[in-house]
C-alpha cells in the first residue's frame, strides 16, 4: 500500500485573501489621511477606521494561519511586506502632517525594512521567530500610530483638553515604540547572525 504525498496548500484560503485586502487598504488609508485637509476631523477619523481595520486583519489573517496550520509561499512573502506597508504608510503620511519627525520614521522604516528583507532572504532554509520583543514593538507602533492619526492637537472647546492628552499619550507611545523597535532590531540581528554561522557550518 503506497502513501500518497500530502497536496500543497493553496494560495486561495482565508488568510492570503485578508493579507490581500490589507494591501489594497494601504494607499485607500494613505488617501484618507493625506489627499484632504490634515486638520479635517472627520478625514481623521476615517484614517484611523481604515488603519484599524487593516491592522486588525493583521492579528485575525495569522490566527486563522496557525488555527488551520495554512502556510504558502505567497502568504510567507505577502503578509511581512504588508505590514510594513501599512506601518510605512502611516510613518510617511504622519511625517507629512507634521505629527512625527522625519528622523524618526526614517530610523524605523530603515529598521523594518532591513529586517523584513534579511528574514524573506533566508526564509527557504530557516525560520527567524518573532521575538517577544517584537510582538511588544507591533502593539505599541499599533497604538502610537493609531493615536496619532486620530485628531488630537485638532481638538477645539470642550474636547481641547482630551485631544491634548490623547496627542501627548501617542508621542509617548511612540518614543517607547521606537525605543522597542531598536532592541528588537538589535536581536533580530543578533539571531540572524547566529543562524547563519549555523547555516554555514552545516
Amino acid at each position: 500500500m503506497t502513501e500518497t504525498a500530502p497536496a500543497a496548500t493553496s494560495n486561495f484560503n482565508l488568510p492570503n485573501a485578508l493579507t490581500t485586502l490589507r494591501i489594497l487598504l494601504v494607499p485607500v488609508f494613505g488617501w484618507a489621511l493625506l489627499a484632504h485637509d490634515h486638520d479635517s476631523i472627520g478625514w481623521r477619523v476615517a484614517a484611523y477606521v481604515i488603519f484599524a481595520v487593516a491592522a486588525i486583519t493583521d492579528k485575525i489573517d495569522g490566527d486563522i494561519a496557525r488555527a488551520r496550520n495554512i502556510e504558502t509561499d505567497f502568504g510567507r512573502i505577502a503578509d511581512p511586506i504588508a505590514d510594513k506597508a501599512l506601518t510605512g504608510m502611516a510613518f510617511i503620511g504622519l511625517s507629512i502632517t507634521g505629527d512625527i519627525w522625519w528622523a524618526v520614521t526614517i530610523v524605523v522604516l530603515a529598521r523594518e525594512w532591513a529586517v523584513t528583507l534579511l528574514r524573506l532572504s533566508v526564509a527557504r532554509s530557516v525560520v527567524i521567530a518573532a521575538a517577544q520583543s517584537g510582538k511588544i514593538k507591533t502593539m505599541l507602533q499599533a497604538l502610537a500610530l493609531g493615536g496619532l492619526i486620530l485628531p488630537g492637537k485638532q481638538m477645539s472647546g470642550w474636547a481641547d483638553v482630551p485631544g491634548e492628552v490623547l496627542f501627548y499619550l501617542s508621542q509617548a507611545l511612540l518614543a517607547a515604540a521606537v525605543a522597542m523597535t531598536l532592541w528588537s532590531g538589535y536581536e533580530f540581528f543578533r539571531e540572524f547572525w547566529r543562524q547563519r554561522r549555523n547555516l554555514s557550518e552545516t
